[in-house]
């Protein structure tokens, strides 16, 4: 399996079912994100879905989604 020094090679994910934001950019420019079997979620690009995807809980997936509705990340964003 290729791997990167910060994540897996999406590909290698059996099973992955991929699925993006709503509000994602109608060219491309967001991330998807796939329930794994033991629990996990990987984030991949989806300009690069061979590319590298990163792999994190479900306890820090909430964080971040919980976070990113407290604004914590606007200023990212451009936002605030």
């Amino acid at each position: 399996m290729e791997s990167w020094p910060n994540g897996i090679c999406a590909r290698a994910i059996d099973g992955a079912v991929w699925r993006k934001s709503r509000r994602s950019n109608p060219n491309g420019n967001c991330v998807e994100l796939a329930v794994l079997t033991d629990g996990g979620v990987a984030v991949r690009n989806s300009r690069d879905t061979g590319g590298p995807a990163l792999i994190y809980t479900r306890d820090e997936i909430a964080a971040f989604v919980q976070g990113a509705k407290d604004g914590d990340f606007d200023d990212l964003a451009g936002l605030g």
